[in-house]
């Protein structure tokens, strides 16, 4: 990756990918507004901004899933026109979605070859020498993983880098990465960093797409913001601050920015002496050893550790989405039948789960129906779903999380990914839950769309709701509990409270592996 000094000893780059003008609109609402960007050779090049600001249409203008309405799209000083994303990928541009899109019935060196398979000279699939280039190329690139293994069966993480790795296999000339480093722990991000390094050594371009500040300074030479469609800004990475990244991206004066920065989201909330939901001694065998936990009313309760502690599977079990060996779910007191999606629900137990495309959207159907689908029994009359309760409760929703949407009648998969988030959260509110278990909340969404579910989970823990909050942000964790379990190993290790909840509190727990209380 080039450093600031790099970059300008080397402002004659080879421009590899440049787009001029490009417009791009749905069903009336307009997604990019005559954006330019330009990507040069070796380039680590962030592209940043809130949700809806264009990013996602952009990158696929770029790599053939679009067509623009208007505008030019050059590769290698070439005018070029993708008309499908194998023919960009062809061609030397290879995408590594935030979402894994990857075949999880297929084994990992199927899916790093999957459309270009080794071919024996009878013409038949080379399976043995695929697996074994397999194996090669993810030894080198330091990813740990069986190629023979299916790949669903892997974590989300891993998955990842089996993503990534697919496309710095492909000897492309530009790879675009958005929000890559969403689902993996440390260790990993640091491995993507070495195939970062690897790819600009190679003087292959990087397109760049992340919310995590920390990494973008780290890494890009570049950046490039959009807003609500249009080009606010395009330069050396050197030449702001975090902060006027972050004035930029919300278009706020830089001073606003700085006095909102130094309010931290959840803080201490007035919570009862009660709990409201209490689970102890809750295991599976070879997922989760012993985990405790309670939750008052009005607190944000926060479950640390690294990916593979158990705090999915921890908030899975307690929603009914995962089954339990032992232990024992109360909600006011009252036992919850173990793993009982529809238990936990009468209960009031729910979930926003981390994986939104898999788990939680019904991508083909609207806006509407994704937000009423769980509580149709409740607005109906005999049987019979009344379209007035539930356009009210669309419209209430809607406008209090503030979903863009050019109706409610959109799809679902037309939205930003923080929108998405959005519908998911206005779902389960319209069913007046009482606990309220949120899974990595605010994973890939834009800082603008961050601080609007920060600021509504910190609403309603102030309305009374219990909430679990689960980040791999350490930062946002501890900004947004009153106290954190630490899970190690499927199993809690440490309750921190008042000053001990902090980053360093968190960090020592998981390398301690004791317990505080």
């Amino acid at each position: 990756m080039s450093s600031s000094e790099d970059m300008s000893e080397e402002p004659t780059a080879q421009v590899v990918l440049e787009a001029s003008g490009i417009r791009k609109s749905f069903a009336g609402v307009h997604a990019l507004r005559g954006v330019d960007f330009r990507l040069r050779a070796g380039e680590v090049h962030a592209l940043v901004g809130e949700n809806g600001a264009g990013k996602s249409t952009l990158i696929k203008v770029l790599t053939g899933v679009y067509q623009p309405d208007d505008g030019e799209l050059r590769y290698l000083g070439e005018p070029v026109s993708f008309a499908r994303p194998a023919a960009a990928q062809d061609a030397g541009i290879s995408t590594v979605y935030q979402e894994v899109n990857l075949v999880p019935s297929m084994s990992v060196a199927h899916n790093l070859y999957l459309g270009r398979e080794p071919r024996s000279r009878f013409g038949l699939v080379d399976f043995r020498g695929m697996r074994r280039d397999a194996g090669n190329l993810l030894e080198d690139l330091g990813i740990d993983v069986d190629p023979r293994r299916q790949l669903g069966s892997l974590g989300l993480g891993v998955q990842q880098m089996v993503a990534v790795a697919r496309a710095v296999s492909t000897d492309a000339r530009v790879v675009i990465m958005d929000e890559p480093t969403s689902s993996l722990e440390p260790r990993e991000v640091e491995t993507l960093f070495q195939l970062v390094r690897r790819l600009h050594e190679r003087d292959v371009a990087v397109v760049y797409v992340s919310h995590r500040m920390e990494e973008l300074f780290r890494i890009c030479d570049a950046v490039t913001v959009l807003r609500d469609g249009r080009l606010v800004h395009s330069g050396p990475m050197y030449e702001m601050t975090r902060l006027e990244l972050v004035a930029t991206m919300l278009g706020r004066p830089l001073n606003e920015v700085r006095r909102e920065g130094t309010t931290a989201f959840g803080g201490d909330h007035e919570t009862g002496s009660t709990a409201l939901l209490r689970a102890t001694g809750l295991s599976r065998r070879g997922v989760l050893g012993a985990v405790d936990l309670s939750v008052k009313p009005g607190e944000v309760l926060g479950l640390g550790g690294l990916l593979g502690s158990g705090r999915s599977e921890t908030v899975k079990g307690l929603v009914g989405l995962q089954s339990l060996d032992a232990g024992v779910i109360e909600v006011d007191g009252r036992t919850v039948r173990r793993g009982s999606a529809a238990s936990a629900i009468r209960a009031g137990v729910v979930l926003v789960p981390e994986d939104r495309k898999a788990e939680g959207i019904i991508p083909h159907l609207s806006v509407r129906e994704n937000i009423v689908l769980a509580a149709l029994p409740r607005l109906s009359r005999a049987g019979i779903v009344s379209r007035a309760r539930q356009d009210k409760v669309v419209a209430t929703f809607m406008e209090r999380l503030r979903i863009k949407a050019s109706s409610p009648e959109q799809k679902v998969n037309e939205l930003s990914g923080g929108n998405q988030q959005k519908v998911m959260l206005a779902r389960w509110l319209a069913m007046s839950p009482k606990v309220l278990l949120l899974d990595e909340p605010t994973r890939g969404i834009d800082v603008g769309a961050k601080a609007e579910v920060q600021s509504l989970v910190d609403d309603l823990a102030e309305q009374g709701l219990g909430i679990v909050l689960v980040s791999s942000d350490l930062e946002e964790l501890v900004e947004g509990a009153d106290r954190i379990v630490v899970l190690k190993d499927g199993s809690s290790v440490a309750v921190l409270t008042g000053s001990d909840v902090s980053v360093d509190g968190v960090m020592s727990a998981i390398a301690e592996g004791g317990t505080d209380e």
